[in-house]
């Protein structure tokens, strides 16, 4: 059994061994989206190919649509080349369920894979083709929130946007370069009507989007590089839309547990590529089977009724509120909590970590008893319930090969948006007091902890990838456990960073409380464990 149109034509083999195949005519579904494309998504990871590619499957299935998505990737393009093109556009979904059981789906709902490539001459060409079709309505992006960023970590323009600004949108090198080229292709053919769509998990990821897209068209136009009104066309909503979204679905790297499922099914050729930019892929994807996706309904070209494939729309202002529901109380403080304790700790899987009763405690404080009672009801999802779906099923499933480590990647980027802004609102909060917060400041004392990259048994471990590792690091690097330093002093650069905590932890008299923890972190080998059990009970 081999994961191709070849390999397909076998329905018997595959539909004993327990797979739901496509229930659609692909050659016409094929045929109609490449002549009347709906949809092209920029990012082609494992996310898009889990939810988005899952969710048009199931409506193609149900008949409520006639045409599939287009992929582009933008980043590394050998996921197209190694992993899209071998397999015919095809891939299998598993979904791990917290009961044991798994699901399995043949998804052939992308029907046509590019790079963004502008050395590329054809793919390049077939990308401006399908911007300039009036049937086009959203361009959506899972490219992470680095890949809206003109910036590096220091702050200093990418030499690839820089060489873009100059040059113009004829032959672009950056990500946010190709696709507003793009763009001007669309103004060109007539100023159409789009919705930009970014899926990313960060923070009014629409805005991000259009910030990166007007620096682009705002310079363009102001030397002459491309006609004038291009920036007046990305600056009308009627033409061209950035809403917000939030999105949640756990969608780990491939793991092997489900490689060998997949194998004793009788399936060929499964094995996981590494590219040359450390991209895992393979062809399945293994996710969690709890999903979300809140869209703001700003679509100047129309939409289709994806609503009926479970995706939810509404105004800005509720994406707003189930966006900070999420990743500032719900779901992503505690993730990084287990994250950053995860490491220190030993642990090889978050969902091992809720076995452990202080840390289960940890982020049940953090998220019932500090984070709920600043939460702003979004009205469509219920804040408590949906804790209690991410603590009760979500990060205990044992099928979910997620990680501490993989969670946390980039942490510095995160603590702003994940703690900082329920400190804020206890700060601005008559009824609440900052000194109240016990648990959040504990977390920040462990990550301080984490990056001196010794384990709570004393030895050194990896830590994962971070823009600031360098800056940060250093602060740390000379302690020992055992110690007694002065870590109001040692501490100071790092807990008055702004950009790192959204606020200054001193000026709200944090500071302190972080000092202290972090003091007891590292008094002796087991101290981490020690000190929780000592302050989370």
């Amino acid at each position: 059994m081999k994961l191709s149109e070849l390999g397909l034509k076998d329905t018997k083999a595959w539909q004993e061994a327990g797979f739901v195949l496509p229930q659609f005519d692909r050659a016409a579904v094929t045929k109609n989206t490449k002549e009347h494309p709906f949809w092209i998504h920029f990012g082609a990871g494992n996310i898009f190919r889990a939810f988005q590619a899952n969710v048009v499957q199931n409506l193609l299935n149900s008949k409520e649509l006639d045409r599939g998505l287009i992929v582009a990737e933008g980043f590394d393009y050998e996921i197209i080349e190694k992993m899209y093109k071998p397999h015919d556009d095809y891939g299998i979904v598993v979904t791990l369920k917290a009961n044991g059981s798994v699901d399995k789906a043949v998804v052939g709902s992308v029907v046509e894979s590019l790079t963004v490539d502008s050395e590329n001459a054809a793919d390049f060409s077939r990308l401006k083709e399908i911007f300039e079709n009036d049937s086009l309505q959203m361009v959506s992006f899972t490219i992470t929130e680095k890949g809206y960023s003109l910036v590096n970590g220091r702050g200093e323009m990418l030499p690839s946007v820089q060489a873009d600004m100059a040059h113009g949108p004829e032959k672009p090198e950056s990500y946010i370069g190709k696709v507003v080229s793009l763009l001007y292709t669309r103004f060109l053919s007539g100023e159409k009507p789009i919705a930009m769509v970014s899926m990313d998990n960060c923070s009014h990821n629409g805005t991000k989007l259009y910030e990166a897209v007007e620096t682009f068209a705002k310079k363009w136009e102001e030397d002459g590089l491309v006609k004038a009104g291009f920036h007046a066309y990305i600056n009308n909503p009627k033409k061209v839309s950035f809403p917000w979204t939030m999105i949640d679905k756990i969608t780990p790297r491939p793991d092997p547990s489900v490689h060998d499922i997949l194998a004793k099914d009788g399936i060929e050729e499964l094995d996981s590529v590494i590219t040359s930019k450390n991209t895992y892929v393979a062809p399945f994807v293994n996710a969690e089977e709890c999903e979300y996706l809140v869209i703001e309904d700003a679509f100047p070209n129309g939409r289709a009724a994806l609503e009926k494939g479970g995706l939810i729309f509404t105004e800005r202002e509720t994406v707003d509120k189930v966006e900070k529901m999420k990743v500032c109380t719900c779901l992503n403080p505690l993730h990084t909590a287990l994250a950053v304790f995860g490491c220190l700790l030993d642990y090889d899987l978050i969902s091992k970590e809720m076995a452990n009763p202080v840390l289960k405690k940890l982020v049940e404080g953090i998220g019932y008893n500090e984070g709920l009672p600043v939460v702003v009801d979004p009205g469509i999802l219920d804040p408590k319930k949906f804790i209690d779906q991410v603590l009760n099923v979500r990060i205990p499933n044992p099928f979910m090969p997620d990680t501490p480590q993989r969670i946390a990647t980039d942490t510095s980027q995160k603590l702003a948006i994940r703690f900082g802004e329920t400190i804020k609102a206890y700060v601005a909060s008559d009824q609440l007091n900052v000194a109240d917060l016990k648990l959040i400041p504990l977390v920040f004392a462990g990550w301080c902890r984490y990056l001196m990259a010794i384990d709570d048994n004393g030895n050194s471990f990896q830590l994962s990838s971070d823009p600031l590792l360098d800056t940060l690091c250093p602060y740390v690097k000379d302690i020992r456990l055992g110690d007694t330093i002065d870590a109001a002093a040692v501490l100071k650069p790092i807990l008055e960073n702004k950009k790192i905590f959204g606020v200054d932890l001193y000026e709200i008299g944090m500071a302190e409380t972080v000092c202290s923890y972090f003091s007891e972190l590292i008094a002796k080998p087991g101290a981490v464990q020690a000190t929780l059990e000592k302050y989370v009970g």
